[in-house]
């Protein structure tokens, strides 16, 4: 088995744009001939747009986009300027008058960095997408959705650590599975394999790191407001071919690869949400891409940390020293 760059993967596109002043960002993953996708989430707070599409049970059967914003519901108008652009190119579900393009969306809530009244707009989601379909210019750290992402916010953003978009591709064989995910938790960031924190909860001194959950037992009362303005999203891809229905149990499999990286997770201050797409027609083991997607997941988490760089008075552990 060996890593691949994101770049690599045939029939995504990838653009993004960000307003580093703002602190939020857009990444927007296109497939012009249309993508079959599943979604799972598992945080208590997501924000979203279409994602009943994604439902097995829902007459739609691919999308032609998806959208990976800041600005938490501010910033859903993104997809509107995605869907524009599509509509230009032609792309689209053909419903006789026109075509229109099945764009679903995921938001990360950003707006504790930067201005919190600057968000992604349709604007902003038109240049991703024009940047996706003609210069695809993905790029991993302060990124597209990731410019205002942080982690370790269980005692506020006042020990928060920045980070930011990840990703990570794996082929093996004539298979490929990777990952892109945007990292906003609340909780702290691990490299599992290791068995070491590398990003997450700050100690007071500011120079170490703290474990969310152990200070989470030592609290002497019940959090009222947990700092809900969290949420970890992502898209999980590979050219193996699945229908709708199988890629939601991939993408369910996949949030494992999230909670080998982060703890705690799934709360009810977050949002975190997969989605799962297919992009070719190889044929793969449903439960083996399964597994790789978790991996890729957990991996794609890592490089967000790593690729991640300080900003908004939030360190990143780059700057640290917490990792190897």
């Amino acid at each position: 088995m060996q890593t691949i760059g994101i770049q690599e993967m045939a029939g995504l596109r990838i653009g993004q744009v960000e307003d580093a002043k703002a602190g939020t960002g857009c990444t927007v993953l296109l497939c012009p001939e249309g993508m079959r996708a599943g979604l799972d989430v598992r945080g208590g707070g997501p924000s979203s747009r279409e994602s009943q599409l994604l439902n097995p049970l829902m007459a739609a059967e691919v999308l032609h986009g998806i959208v990976l914003a800041g600005g938490s519901s501010f910033g859903l108008g993104a997809a509107d300027g995605v869907m524009r652009f599509l509509e230009e190119k032609g792309v689209g579900l053909d419903v006789g008058i026109t075509k229109v393009p099945l764009v679903a969306q995921s938001d990360i809530f950003d707006l504790t960095v930067g201005d919190s009244h600057l968000r992604p707009d349709s604007a902003m989601g038109y240049e991703a997408a024009r940047l996706a379909w003609e210069a695809p210019n993905y790029k991993d750290g302060n990124f597209g959705a990731g410019c205002g992402a942080s982690a370790g916010k269980w005692c506020g953003m006042e020990y928060a650590m920045k980070t930011g978009v990840g990703s990570y591709v794996m082929r093996l064989g004539s298979l490929e599975v990777g990952a892109l995910v945007v990292l906003n938790a609340l909780g702290d960031v691990f490299d599992w394999k290791n068995a070491r924190q590398v990003a997450g909860l700050l100690g007071e001194d500011k120079k170490s790191l703290r474990d969310s959950f152990q200070v989470m037992k030592e609290a002497s009362h019940i959090a009222d407001n947990k700092f809900v303005n969290n949420t970890t999203i992502g898209v999980v891809f590979t050219n193996a071919y699945f229908e709708k229905a199988a890629l939601c149990k991939i993408a369910g499999m996949a949030q494992d690869g999230m909670a080998r990286a982060i703890n705690p997770v799934h709360t009810s201050a977050d949002g975190d949400s997969l989605y799962a797409v297919s992009l070719g027609d190889t044929r793969a083991d449903r439960d083996l891409v399964g597994t790789l997607a978790a991996e890729a997941v957990s991996e794609a988490i890592l490089q967000a940390v790593s690729a991640a760089e300080s900003a908004y008075g939030l360190p990143a552990a780059r700057d640290l020293g917490f990792l190897p």
